[in-house]
Formats: C-alpha cells, structure tokens, sequence
C-alpha cells in the first residue's frame, strides 16, 4: 500500500500555477512559506510541470514515468514467466531422456 499523500494535488496545482502565472516571479522559498510547504517539495512540483509541459529535458513527464513503471512491470512479469518456462522445458527433458529417432 502507498504512503498517504503529505499534500493533497489541488494544494501542488494551486502553488505551481500562483508560481507560474506570477510576474516577476517569486523566490520559491518565500511562496512555500506562505503555502505552508516545504520549499523543496514545491520547487519539484514546479519542475514536475514544467517537464510536462514540455520545458525540461532533465527528467520524464508525468505520463512518461508512468509508461516506464507499466513497462518494468510487464518485464518483470515476463521474465518470471520466461523464468518458469525454462524450469518447465529443462524438467521435461530430463524426464523424457533423450528422443530416439
């Protein structure tokens, strides 16, 4: 079970876009204190949206992150299937002896 979330998402919307639509903008630790977060949750927050909107090359968008968890996910399924297969064909093959032709 995931660990409960310590701000809840429309708190991290509301402070990436005061953040986003300020001008000038704001030092990120003076708008954390005022939301009451931690500065180095909201300066992830911000960059979190801004490489899913496409402005960041450093680290994968949110979807992007979320296809690569799937993915490793269905490797790991795969491999153990692959895994047992193996088990299975070496069992078999020790079982039949060798094939007479």
């Amino acid at each position: 079970m995931a660990a409960p979330k310590k701000y809840p998402d429309e708190l991290k919307a509301r402070a990436v876009r005061l953040y986003r639509e300020s001008d000038p903008k704001p030092t990120i630790r003076k708008l954390a204190a005022q939301l009451g977060v931690h500065h180095e949750a909201l300066r992830n927050w911000i960059r979190q949206a801004e490489a899913d909107a496409g402005e960041r090359d450093d680290r994968p968008s949110t979807d992007m992150a979320a296809e690569n968890r799937a993915l490793k996910k269905r490797v790991a399924e795969l491999e153990r299937v692959n895994e047992i297969l193996r088990s299975a064909s070496a069992y078999f093959a020790s079982e039949l002896g060798p094939t007479r032709q």
